[in-house]
């Protein structure tokens, strides 16, 4: 005979908020007895897929709130095409250390190398060990920052890109800033100075900031900042765009370096 305690089980399951427990409970007992698992093995059993579903609930948000405009991953990256870059060493990055540390990670080489690949594959990474991620185009940040100070909501903007623990900051120095877009690039960088992380790609070398940046000593100002704590990885390659198109017979070998500024 089935008791009232088991019949209301479902009920105070849904009431404690264990939804996964209560949602799969007749296969999880099932399984349970197939096992012939003692009680607390069953009672584990039940919390493992309850610990489970909230695991995947909480990374699928955390995926959403990113706003990655793809998903990539560290496996799906040409390594062979890049031989400048040693897996083991991302590998050590996706552990994250330096995101749990606040440290910078700057992506940088010619366009068409992968440099926004790794970063959505080490800000997912980031989200499944548990830390907020922003991603945002270089390009939309200044925007935002600029329309945020026209709107008298600068203090909201800053706090929005500062709040993450990893800010992802896509394809700086595919357009110069403004002066006063520099600048407030530099209250932002200066608010998340050892709180946050921050991961930049960029077309641009370091040597070449203070001209993407219209103005040398905010630039100096900023790298001082963004390279107290930092990781470089420079890539040294050829455009996958540009691969394709010398196998398919579209572009010659002898014309890869007229267009090597290609975005």
């Amino acid at each position: 005979m089935v008791s009232a305690q088991t019949t209301a089980l479902p009920d105070l399951l849904g009431r404690l908020k264990l939804t996964a427990m209560r949602d799969r409970l007749d296969g999880l007992l099932d399984e349970a007895a197939r096992q012939e698992m003692t009680l607390p093995e069953a009672l584990a059993l039940l919390c493992e897929a309850e610990v489970a579903h909230r695991e995947e609930r909480r990374i699928q948000m955390g995926m959403g709130i990113a706003k990655f405009p793809y998903a990539r991953t560290l496996e799906g990256f040409d390594f062979a095409a890049q031989p400048s870059l040693d897996p083991k060493h991302l590998r050590d990055l996706a552990a994250c250390r330096w995101v749990a540390n606040g440290d910078t990670l700057l992506i940088q080489g010619p366009p068409g190398v992968g440099k926004s690949h790794l970063a959505v594959a080490l800000g997912r990474e980031a989200v499944r060990q548990g830390y907020s991620v922003l991603f945002t185009s270089a390009v939309a940040l200044i925007t935002g920052l600029m329309r945020g100070q026209a709107e008298g909501k600068l203090e909201e903007r800053l706090t929005r890109y500062a709040k993450p623990k990893l800010l992802i900051i896509d394809e700086f120095g595919y357009l110069p800033f403004e002066t006063q877009a520099a600048h407030l690039f530099f209250a932002l960088v200066s608010r998340r100075y050892e709180r946050g992380s921050m991961l930049v790609t960029s077309n641009r070398s370091v040597s070449e900031w203070g001209t993407v940046l219209n103005d040398q000593v905010v630039a100096t100002a900023i790298l001082d900042r963004l390279l107290h704590h930092s990781h470089v990885l420079t890539i040294r390659g050829d455009s996958y765009r540009l691969r394709e198109k010398r196998r398919s017979g579209l572009l010659k070998r002898g014309s890869a370096d007229a267009s090597s500024d290609v975005v």
